[in-house]
């Protein structure tokens, strides 16, 4: 069931987004080669929990995710876990995905960035990323369909020669992390739940460099790209009000 949030509600959406931003903001202040993940991860918490807010990644799902923030270096697609003996290096990219919830509500938005100097091809995947997230925002359209969404974001990312990962999908958000309706990165316009005003949802592109496959390491968490090649990260929670969508990570 797609829940439809009130205007006050909606007022605490961006609250909590507002948060989630400013740990995205000063995380990617410290990344720099010699930082490890569990470092970045420690910010976040004092953030999140110095607004009174809740992270909404610790301790979520079975087994039990360990840390404040998803941080995904390199291949790592999504979900890697906080390290104090992983170490950033000059030309890795890491991928952070922060959940924070604060009054009842969350907010969802992740961001790859650059460990010193890397490689043009990389930082071309990271700026493609983005871009493919903005062409789907531009069918986050009261009327429209997710599938709309899904095939601006596939097209784009395609037509680099990219591979979108398919088994893991944007999701519906609000008083939980992942609610209805599934959010994916590729599919054909027309289909999937109409969108709504009142609706919330994540649309983020995980888009990989090689293939779109996959494979899950033995942490049971930590999702990597089957061929070893980089993997990019994009993702913002998204409010559809009367006056049109909004970003509330932003």
């Amino acid at each position: 069931m797609i829940e439809l949030l009130s205007s006050d509600e909606i007022e605490k959406m961006k609250a909590a987004g507002k948060l989630v931003a400013k740990v995205l903001e000063e995380v990617e202040k410290a990344v720099k080669p010699g930082v490890t993940t569990k470092e970045l991860d420690q910010i976040a918490y004092d953030i999140i929990v110095g607004a009174g807010g809740r992270p909404s990644c610790l301790n979520y799902g079975n087994p039990p995710f360990p840390a404040t923030i998803c941080a995904s270096v390199n291949d790592e697609v999504v979900h890697g876990i906080p390290s104090t003996t992983r170490v950033l290096k000059d030309g890795d990219i890491i991928t952070v995905d922060v959940v924070a919830e604060l009054d009842g509500f969350n907010g969802d938005a992740a961001r790859t960035f650059c460990v010193g100097n890397v490689d043009e091809d990389t930082k071309l995947l990271i700026e493609r990323t983005k871009e493919a997230f903005f062409k789907g925002f531009e069918q986050c359209k009261v009327g429209n369909r997710i599938g709309d969404v899904s095939y601006a974001v596939q097209q784009h990312a395609e037509s680099f020669g990219y591979g979108v990962v398919r088994v893991l999908t944007g999701h519906g958000i609000g008083r939980e992390m992942h609610m209805d309706p599934d959010v994916p990165n590729y599919g054909k316009p027309g289909r999937g739940a109409r969108i709504k005003e009142g609706m919330a949802f994540c649309v983020e592109p995980m888009i990989n460099r090689g293939t779109y496959n996959v494979e899950l390491l033995d942490d049971e968490w930590t999702i990597v790209t089957a061929d070893g090649k980089p993997s990019a990260h994009y993702e913002n929670t998204i409010v559809m009000t009367a006056d049109g969508p909004i970003m509330t990570t932003i």
